[in-house]
């Protein structure tokens, strides 16, 4: 399994029990998948640097999970085709921690 981090940039018009709900649809898809979320880290409401769908601020959402390559697929698709509120996101791999461990020289 590998570890995987997705950044989400949620509409700043939608309320809170909004948010909690794409969050929640966004876990229970990794779950499906055989995926296991690990963190979610809510950043808040932030300025953007520029202006996205005309809105000049966002409500950004962090989230680390471990699953197979083809959940991001499946998560990102969903993501596409299900929510609007969605006004942007960003996946990335993240390095295995054994590796991490092997660079600090912790692994003999």
């Amino acid at each position: 399994m590998r570890k995987f981090e997705t950044l989400i940039l949620l509409s700043p018009e939608l309320a809170s029990d909004g948010r909690d709900q794409v969050v929640n649809m966004l876990k229970e898809v990794i779950e499906r998948e055989g995926g296991n979320v690990e963190e979610v880290d809510s950043w808040g409401m932030r300025d953007l640097a520029y202006p996205v769908r005309k809105q000049m601020r966002g409500f950004y959402v962090r989230l680390v999970y471990t699953g197979p390559n083809a959940l991001v697929a499946e998560l990102e698709r969903n993501i596409r085709i299900a929510y609007e509120s969605i006004y942007k996101f960003l996946t990335v791999r993240l390095e295995d921690e054994v590796a991490e461990a092997a660079k600090d020289g912790e692994v003999a």
